[in-house]
């Protein structure tokens, strides 16, 4: 379960840890929150057997860098990326992202002009009215959650993680994910990234969301009790030809829950525009979630 990430690149908010895996056509994996580039350990190598496949973590998580004053917003991420794609001389790659890696890759492609060859997005914060839950509530309260006692933010984060999954962590994998949030600095990483993360962020670019036109590939788990299925319809019907594929019975993290599904998924060729449409309401009917 060892995962490494041995390149660093400065940004003007911190320094950001990044590694590269293998070798052929480039594919760039972005994570969400609360979580990290960890989520890949298994799936990266996968990947690489047959692509050079980019993985990081985002600023202010996981290995990172966190401190005081960072702007650790959706555009600030995204403005990272792009910054990235270019420090890594890649001019369109393929790109997977989960969560808010999903809003952060769409703001960096149809706000900060970086091109990409296609794109997946799974269980992905995109649009619509996503502040809500745990979001919502840091928002309204970010100063109440900063006292928290260590003991309580640890069961805040824990409850958070095992909330997101349909069959649970192994242990080990659990205390992994936590380990950037713990102590005094982790505790004020975690709720500072997540009163920072808004809504507003990604209403500047639903508009533009109809002119996407590389393939693009959405896949959702079922019982997604974060963003449920109807997060997925949302941005189906607003990305031309997008394909929509579900897993059933997987929760929000499908690298835990699903992650044979998922590999399928990322190895298979994207659907021709002629077929797409045809292909989704074919799923939606079998799975109906």
């Amino acid at each position: 379960m060892t995962w490494s990430l041995d390149n660093e690149f400065e940004t003007p908010g911190g320094m950001i840890r990044w590694t590269a895996l293998g070798s052929g056509e480039p594919l760039v994996l972005v994570h969400g929150t609360p979580y990290s580039s960890f989520l890949w350990r298994d799936l990266a190598p996968a990947l690489a057997r047959t692509r050079r496949v980019y993985a990081f973590d985002l600023l202010g998580f996981g290995r990172s860098e966190q401190r005081e004053g960072q702007d650790l917003s959706l555009a600030a991420h995204a403005r990272n990326l792009a910054r990235l794609l270019e420090h890594w001389e890649l001019s369109s790659p393929s790109v997977v992202a989960h969560d808010i890696g999903g809003a952060v890759t769409l703001r960096s492609m149809l706000l900060e002009g970086a091109n990409f060859r296609d794109l997946t997005l799974f269980d992905a914060v995109s649009g619509g009215k996503w502040e809500r839950g745990l979001f919502q509530l840091i928002l309204e309260h970010a100063e109440v959650f900063h006292r928290l006692p260590g003991y309580a933010h640890r069961e805040v984060v824990a409850g958070h993680m095992r909330h997101a999954t349909n069959l649970g962590y192994p242990p080990a994998v659990l205390d992994a994910f936590l380990d950037p949030w713990r102590g005094e600095t982790g505790q004020a990483a975690f709720y500072r990234q997540y009163s920072q993360i808004k809504q507003e962020h990604t209403a500047a670019y639903e508009h533009l969301l109809g002119e996407i036109t590389i393939p693009t590939r959405l896949i959702w788990g079922t019982e997604d009790r974060i963003l449920p299925p109807h997060y997925a319809r949302w941005l189906h019907e607003r990305i031309p030809h997008s394909e929509l594929h579900w897993v059933e019975g997987a929760g929000h993290v499908l690298q835990e829950d699903a992650p044979a599904q998922l590999l399928a998924q990322l190895t298979s060729p994207f659907d021709s525009p002629s077929n797409t449409a045809a292909t989704a309401e074919e799923e939606q009917d079998s799975s109906r979630p």
